[in-house]
This record gives C-alpha cells, structure tokens and sequence, in this order.
C-alpha cells in the first residue's frame, strides 16, 4: 500500500468539517496554576499569587507564595529536620518549580518555560498535641 492511499488528498482534506478549537481562558489557567503550586508547597491555592506571560513562545510562570514548614520546636525535638518534610525551604522551591512545570504541562497541554517561585512567606506546622 502506497502513502498516497493512506494520506487524504489535498481537495480532499480541504472538504473536511472544521471540527473546532478547544481553549483554556486565562482564568482557567490561573486556577490551574494556584492549585498546582499550592499542592507543591503544601498550603491553600488561595493563597497563592500566580503571574503569566511568554518566555519565547512557552508559558512562563511566576508564582508567590507561602511555604509550610515544620514547627522549630519539631525540629529541636527531632535533632534535625522530621521526615517528610522535602528538605530545607530552598530545596523545596526547586523541587516546586519542576513539579509545577511537570503538572501544568500534563494538566493543560501547555509547554511551560521558566517558573520562578517566589516564597512570601512561611507557614509553620504546629505539632499537635496528644491528649
């Protein structure tokens, strides 16, 4: 079987239906973005600020956040950081940037281009007490 028979022809695909477009608004990209983001640093999508723009043709992404981090206490009563925690504030940032890449990618189609995370603020876990 030849490649022209399996390929349309030219007047062919011209006659095809338009089948649409799909797209995802602004909105819908900001959202996506907050909660991605928010589940990365572990704290509320609602309080995660999120900026878009173009990095040559890709989506670049500006994140400003807070970060959840374990109580100092916690810390001085383990000896050093708990588990679980991703390791210290800055490793946990680059660790964000790549999952936030990863998963808006999935999430949308999108091919994202440089995310700068900026952390605003802390977020301490208080360790609960056992009654």
């Amino acid at each position: 079987m030849s490649a022209a028979a399996i390929l349309p022809a030219p007047a062919e695909a011209a006659q095809a239906p338009d089948r649409g477009r799909n797209r995802i608004t602004a909105k819908a990209l900001d959202r996506i973005v907050s909660a991605v983001a928010a589940e990365a640093l572990e704290v509320d999508a609602r309080s995660v600020g999120v900026e878009l723009g173009d990095d040559k043709g890709l989506l670049a992404v500006a994140v400003t956040s807070p970060i959840r981090v374990p109580s100092l206490e916690g810390i001085r009563a383990a000896g050093s950081l708990p588990a679980g925690t991703g390791g210290t504030v800055l490793e946990r940032a680059a660790a964000a940037q790549e999952s936030i890449r990863e998963r808006v990618r999935a999430l949308t189609g999108s091919t994202v281009g440089r995310v700068t995370v900026r952390v605003a603020r802390v977020d301490i876990r208080s360790e609960k007490r056992v009654r």
